[in-house]
């Protein structure tokens, strides 16, 4: 019965992790197969879904590309994938595999669960369910794992919360794992991959796969084809959220601990002057992260900047498009709090 499903592969991970760069590699390798992709972009600018169309228009052509930007995927899964994915099903050249990239903030557990939703269960089956990992941000100890170190941190620090949310996210995301991609292994040394690696391991009690990547880089036989049927499994990957409910715990999961907001700003003149600007703002407001495009003058091409933490990388991915408003915009992602109102003319000084 599975063989006659369309395979639906989830890519989860954190922000930053390096999802859309995985996406963007498989598609330029998908070797003709017809791949749909459904993306759940967290802040006003669609920057995934603008970087990944048509990179790979014989197989994933901008029609192909659906972005739900109502919030994110899994308390939206009723009002937003359940419809999509219906007319995706509905299509007469249906696709021979769908890709969902979560945004960094998701749940995978109820987006997989959805995949049991009647109409979805006999046309659909979930090959698989990757996370991608920054193993450069965790080996820096960004997402602790040590339970007994919090623990006595908050001994130390009454102010200190038990559990961070940040740090639930992260393990359900990984708790929800088939494959885990630990990208940006470049980044670290082979010592402290096997560190990140062997933590990650000691903290779940099933055994997903461990790829290491570096820049996204993963061949599609990896990632497509692991015929996992993940949503017949899912009772076996509890988040902390069903585990809150399960012991008769009011728990709502919602993104209250995070803010986003969207610059829009003038050409860039001096790049490295810039990106020099930009660590200092991500470092002096705890920015976690910052992405989108840059308008580079006497530059054909536009600049992409993606930036997890004080790590920045840029490049120039297409012309400006004819018609197309060149400008430089970004969006901003950080904790609660984030003083929006620096952050804005901290930019505005970069720019002009």
């Amino acid at each position: 019965m599975i063989g006659s499903k369309i395979p639906a592969t989830v890519i989860t991970g954190f922000l930053g992790a390096g999802k859309t760069t995985l996406i963007r590699h498989m598609l330029t390798n998908a070797k003709g197969k017809r791949i749909a992709l459904i993306i759940n972009e967290f802040g006003d600018l669609g920057v995934d879904g603008d970087v990944l169309k048509g990179c790979g228009e014989e197989v994933c052509s901008a029609d192909d590309i659906v972005e739900l930007t109502n919030g994110c995927i899994c308390c939206t899964v009723a009002d937003d994938f359940i419809p999509t994915m219906e007319k995706l099903l509905a299509r007469k050249d249906r696709p021979d595999h769908i890709v969902i990239e979560t945004s960094g903030l998701a749940l995978p557990q109820p987006l997989v669960a959805a995949f049991n939703w009647p109409g979805i269960k006999t046309q659909v089956t979930v090959d698989g369910v990757v996370t991608v990992v920054d193993s450069a941000a965790v080996a820096a100890g960004r997402f602790a794992h040590d339970h007994d170190k919090l623990d006595a941190q908050r001994l130390a620090d009454e102010g200190l919360d038990h559990e961070s949310p940040l740090e639930e996210l992260f393990e359900d995301q990984l708790t929800a794992a088939d494959l885990i991609i630990l990208n940006k292994a470049d980044l670290i040394s082979a010592a402290e991959l096997e560190g990140v690696r062997a933590g990650i391991a000691g903290h779940l009690t099933r055994k997903p796969i461990f790829v290491e990547a570096r820049q996204g880089e993963v061949a599609p036989e990896v990632l497509l084809g692991l015929g996992i049927g993940t949503e017949d499994d899912i009772a076996n990957r509890k988040s902390h959220h069903d585990i809150h409910h399960a012991d008769g715990h009011e728990h709502d999961h919602d993104h209250d601990e995070f803010e986003s907001f969207v610059v829009s700003l003038g050409p860039v003149s001096d790049a490295a002057a810039f990106n020099e600007g930009l660590k200092n703002l991500i470092t002096t407001h705890d920015i976690l992260r910052l992405k989108g495009f840059a308008d580079m003058p006497g530059k054909p091409m536009r600049m992409v900047v993606q930036a997890v933490g004080s790590r920045i990388d840029t490049h120039f991915d297409r012309p400006w498009a004819g018609g197309e408003t060149r400008e430089t915009r970004l969006v901003v992602i950080g904790l609660h709090d984030l003083d929006e109102t620096a952050i804005r003319a901290g930019l505005a000084g970069l720019t002009g």
